[in-house]
């Protein structure tokens, strides 16, 4: 990994790590703070909304701002929040913690993307992405398990800690080493273009449908991935123990995947999306189908892990692709809430099924019917630009050249 995407990642990572690792210490706060797990709850509620409805507002009130100075300034107040929460003596200072801390969330995610695929060189955008997305991925697989260790020894607030302590890490290197692209000799700037260039943008129809798309895939994914605990117990019969390790083994496919989306994304970005989203609905009808056999469930479960995150970079990309050079800030902020959205509907949409006693097989069954519909608009998506690029590349009637008109000259003989 080039270092200049090294301060990304491991700001995406701090961001990840502290979105996720309150699920896994919720009780130890619930009984430290003396409020009911389902209050407690609340701490992941109250982010997710920050997230979707102030993250976007942050990124157009800092949309004039130079993305360096905006990424120290966001940095710097993600880790104070992580301080705060870290101190918090009552349920409600952690709460307020929280929020500050999902403000930043968003901007903080676009402006890394942005500032990533700024420095990628033409046609390796999706690469440059993907690799600080991997910061995400190890929130995931590292993140979260680092973090419920060190509840377990040291208690929660260690947790939150830990994650300002990569926090500061991830600011100073930011600091020392600013991750801007050079400006372009033909001018530019590192300043956004401000708050009605990042409006214009939205009205954009391929950006549209990218954020629709966005949402649509991570519904497809989640409506079965929330409940991957009882999948692995309840239907592949694993023991209970067994589950962490097993899902560790699920990250690792998704560390893989991540990478080749971003190389697959560079190379054919929308014939990619479609391939992945189709790979993602077989393998989830397949687990369906025969999810009761364990190797079996395991080998699909890690495939899962790989195209769930082989689709993201080319989703950003599509965004970035999509907004041009003006002002793609916003769009990636919404992009993101659209990530948020599409996981609280699977999960909602999932514990609805189990709730109408239809069981974990029409529960993933949806889940695939879920994710070829995000393939089918993906496709869409394909055939109208490859429409356009015909169109294009027509070439335009000439009119043809007018005959040059000869004067009439007189007739030299007479009678």
């Amino acid at each position: 990994m080039p270092f200049a995407l090294f301060p990304l990642m491991l700001c995406v990572f701090s961001v990840g790590s502290a979105e996720l690792v309150v699920a896994g210490v919720l009780p130890a706060i619930a009984g430290d703070l003396d409020v009911s797990l389902s209050d407690a709850g609340l701490l992941v509620t109250a982010y997710a909304l920050g997230v979707v409805v102030l993250g976007p507002l942050v990124t157009l009130a800092s949309s004039r701002v130079p993305r360096t100075p905006l990424l120290l300034g966001l940095m710097g107040l993600f880790t104070a929040s992580n301080v705060l929460a870290a101190l918090a003596p009552t349920y409600a200072v952690l709460m307020s913690a929280r929020v500050l801390s999902a403000i930043t969330h968003c901007t903080l995610f676009a402006v890394c993307i942005v500032i990533a695929g700024s420095l990628a060189e033409k046609g390796k955008e999706a690469s440059a992405v993907s690799r600080v997305a991997v910061g995400l991925n190890l929130a995931t697989v590292l993140g979260v398990p680092l973090g419920v260790l060190l509840e377990e020894h040291f208690g929660w607030r260690s947790a939150f800690w830990s994650i300002a302590g990569l926090s500061l890490l991830a600011l100073a290197l930011v600091a020392w080493r600013p991750p801007v692209a050079p400006v372009p000799a033909a001018g530019g700037s590192d300043v956004a273009g401000g708050v009605g260039a990042e409006l214009r943008v939205l009205r954009n129809r391929t950006v549209q449908i990218a954020i629709l798309l966005t949402a649509l895939a991570m519904a497809g994914v989640f409506t079965a991935y929330t409940f991957v605990n009882p999948i692995l117990t309840s239907m592949g019969g694993f023991d209970d123990s067994t589950v962490s390790w097993l899902l560790l083994l699920v990250g690792c496919g998704s560390l893989i995947g991540n990478l080749i989306g971003g190389k697959l994304a560079d190379r054919a970005l929308m014939p990619s999306l479609v391939g992945v989203l189709a790979v993602l609905g077989a393998d989830l009808a397949l687990m369906a189908l025969g999810g009761e056999v364990p190797w079996l469930l395991l080998v699909l479960l890690v495939v899962f892990g790989a195209a769930y995150f082989a689709v993201m970079p080319g989703l950003q990309a599509r965004i970035l692709k999509g907004a041009g050079d003006g002002a793609p800030t916003l769009a990636i902020a919404i992009n993101i809430g659209a990530f948020n959205i599409g996981i609280a509907f699977g999960a909602w949409f999932g514990g609805q099924l189990l709730g109408w006693d239809l069981g974990l097989r029409v529960v993933i069954a949806a889940s695939a019917l879920l994710s070829w519909l995000a393939m089918s608009l993906a496709a869409n998506e394909l055939r109208k630009d490859r429409r356009a690029e015909r169109t294009a590349a027509v070439p335009s009637p000439v009119d043809p050249a007018p005959v040059p008109r000869v004067p009439a000259t007189a007739d030299a003989s007479t009678d």
